[in-house]
């Protein structure tokens, strides 16, 4: 916290008296106009009250309407006994010191209502937000602590889809959050790339993987391979489902049956019959694409051995090729290592037009197995696992029921994701020393979490209290205007053409843009995103192509024009910086000024209030009420063709909006546009 003599010379010399502060260490003075009123009024009403200033410090709470005052306290709160809360809230109302920082103090009832000065918000909160820029709302509440955010976290060879999205934009936000509060950030991208999909992706891609379309587009490539190689796979197993289903029906015929179970099991018997030809057509089908040179390609499917797909060559082949990778075969973990590497670098990309970057790509693959196996035998001392045909489990009702039970080891010996994420934590644990961790997990994995933190509970890791799941609800509907469900590469194209198709239709304005496709890409990034973030992220929400191209209502294209247009304001006014830092905000008499001027001392608020919730949409519906307010000023307060001084003034605030406008767009990953 600031010193107290430098916060009240400060004050002094914007022309007020000196004010009386209390220096509760939790606030932060110089950085946030709300926390310096707390300070103010607790100094100077402890000693009318008799009530602790910490207490007045916590118990000061933000009003929404105006009339009801900046700041209020509802005096049960305080919890004085004996005394009539109405009464004594009139009391010290009446009893209140005159203050330069405050317009008036009032009596409501039972609460005590504090009206600040505007003027002092305008000499104090402006230069603060025109010097600091985007540094304004920081605090140094997270300053010798280090978090790690991981989000994200796409499958290898697989594009981006829905859910990838949210959590990489929410997973974003809350890194920049945390940083802006002063914590060490450390951004983890946890890729799903390890697995028998990988021995699964090396069956397709020897047949017809093609080089040059690697290197050039290698996600939607190997995306290609694993369809079509699945497709494969899952057929056999429908014939090897199907194949087993017969077996136990001619098995459960050769037992004594009623008359009736009898008559039954022969019509399911009869159907399956009937349905395996169909099902063995697919699958040749299915291997002759796989395989050209098939000898199945020519023969009846009334020749084909049933057992031929039964025995799943594909899955043997596949599970051979993954257990080579597990024992460490260079060949095989080379092709891998390629998929890999350049799925990684095809990620950039996209991260890059979402503003998102990472400390470190990690991924299931690269946690060791001596850390797993660490894990397993912690819990094995404490007694907590139980064996099962030779797999090891935890139960975990004893605890919690809710939990039910947990595999940890498979009877073979390999891990699986629990033991994956809790060697992942304690190796992160131990090479970073972290103060908190946060995963960026759909809703569905609530129980998978819920999980992986008893467990680091269990296992009495020093971290285990400092876990956070922040979790998010599905996307429904999102595909393309056409109506097919596509990946957010293509969502963006679709966005961005339809975003230039709207700003040509203003052709003296399309002129003046140097930059019309990237201004276009970034409009239809931002409709995106905002669709996203502007509901409670635990909610689903459904993909309105309509509603999110819009620039009307709340959306991210009315962001980016509300942004657009304030800086046309500050562009043909053509004052200076410091012609506009030396303005006489005496000038700034209009009511609506006054509503704008409370709503921007209110950001370095919303951003706490963000940093406690994890909820993008706090910051997002501020951004939409501060917008709004600026529409609802440019009908009075006006800049051009005024006189200068007033000119001046006017600006200054509307420049202070377009800085917060700003400095809130960037915080949520968008790119904030000068002209469209």
């Amino acid at each position: 916290m600031a010193d107290i003599e430098e916060i009240t010379a400060k004050v002094s010399a914007l022309g007020f008296d000196k004010p009386s502060l209390y220096p509760a260490p939790t606030l932060n003075l110089s950085g946030n106009p709300f926390d310096l009123f707390r300070s103010h009024i607790a100094a100077l009403l402890a000693p009318i009250s008799g009530v602790a200033p910490d207490l007045l410090v916590t118990s000061l709470e933000n009003t929404l309407l105006p009339e009801r005052g900046d700041m209020v306290i509802a005096i049960p709160r305080l919890r004085i006994k004996g005394q009539d809360p109405e009464q004594l809230a009139a009391k010290w109302a009446e009893e209140f010191p005159k203050s330069d920082l405050l317009d008036k103090v009032m009596a409501r009832g039972k609460f005590l209502q504090f009206f600040f000065n505007p003027l002092f918000l305008y000499r104090s909160v402006i230069p603060m937000i025109l010097k600091e820029n985007s540094s304004y709302g920081n605090s140094s509440i997270g300053a010798g602590k280090r978090v790690i955010v991981e989000f994200s976290s796409p499958n290898i060879a697989k594009p981006f889809h829905a859910g990838h999205l949210r959590s990489t934009i929410i997973g974003g936000f809350l890194s920049s959050l945390h940083e802006r509060h002063g914590f060490d950030v450390i951004r983890i991208n946890y890729l799903g790339d390890w697995g028998k999909q990988f021995g699964l992706l090396a069956v397709g891609f020897k047949t017809f993987g093609n080089e040059a379309e690697l290197e050039n587009d290698p996600i939607n490539h190997l995306f290609k391979v694993y369809v079509t190689v699945n497709s494969a796979h899952s057929s056999e197993k429908s014939v090897a489902d199907k194949v087993e289903e017969i077996a136990n029906l001619e098995k459960k015929l050769e037992t004594e049956l009623s008359e009736e179970d009898k008559t039954r099991t022969t019509e399911a018997l009869k159907a399956s019959q009937e349905e395996l030809p169909k099902l063995i057509a697919a699958a040749r089908d299915c291997a002759v694409i796989l395989d050209p040179n098939s000898s199945l390609k020519n023969i009846d499917i009334s020749d084909i051995d049933p057992n031929v797909f039964a025995s799943r060559p594909v899955d043997t082949e596949a599970k051979a090729y993954f257990k080579a990778m597990e024992d460490g075969d260079a060949s095989a973990l080379a092709l891998w290592s390629r998929f890999r590497s350049l799925s990684i670098k095809k990620y950039r990309d996209t991260y890059k037009r979402l503003n998102i970057s990472y400390t470190e790509y990690s991924g299931e693959s690269q946690v060791k197995e001596e850390s797993m196996q660490r894990v397993i035998d912690i819990l094995d001392k404490r007694g907590l696992l139980y064996t099962d045909r030779g797999a090891k489990l935890l139960d975990f009702k004893p605890f919690n029921k809710k939990l039910g039970k947990a595999l940890i080891q498979k009877s073979d010996g390999a891990s699986l994701y629990l033991t994956r994420d809790l060697g992942a934590a304690l190796e992160r644990y131990e090479k970073y020393k972290f103060d908190k961790m946060i995963y960026v997990v759909a809703s569905q994995q609530d129980l998978h979490l819920a999980q992986l933190f008893k467990l680091m509970e269990l296992c009495e890791f020093p971290f285990a209290k400092n876990m956070q799941h922040v979790n998010f609800g599905m996307v429904q509907g999102m595909s393309t205007r056409r109506g097919t469900v596509v990946f957010l590469d293509t969502i963006l194209q679709e966005t961005q053409q339809a975003m230039h198709d709207v700003m040509k239709k203003n052709e003296a304005k399309y002129e003046q843009i140097d930059n019309p496709d990237e201004v276009a890409d970034l409009v239809g990034i931002s409709a995106v995103m905002i669709q996203d973030m502007q509901a409670k992220r635990v909610n689903n929400y459904e993909f309105n192509w309509q509603r999110m191209l819009s620039f009307e209502g709340d959306t991210g294209p009315y962001l980016q024009y509300a942004h657009s247009r304030l800086c046309s304001v500050e562009r043909r006014a053509g004052f200076s910086t410091e012609e506009i830092l030396a303005a006489d905000y005496t000038l700034l008499t209009e009511p609506v000024a006054g509503e704008l001027m409370r709503v921007l001392a209110q950001f370095p608020e919303n951003l706490l209030f963000a940093l406690r919730n994890s909820e993008p949409s706090t910051v997002v519906s501020y951004l939409f009420k501060l917008t709004h307010i600026v529409s609802s000023c440019y009908n009075v307060l006006w800049v051009a063709g005024q006189p200068d001084e007033l000119a001046k003034a006017r600006l200054a605030l509307y420049c202070a909006a377009r800085g917060v406008l700003r400095s809130g767009m960037v915080l949520l990953g968008l790119t904030p546009v000068e002209r469209m």
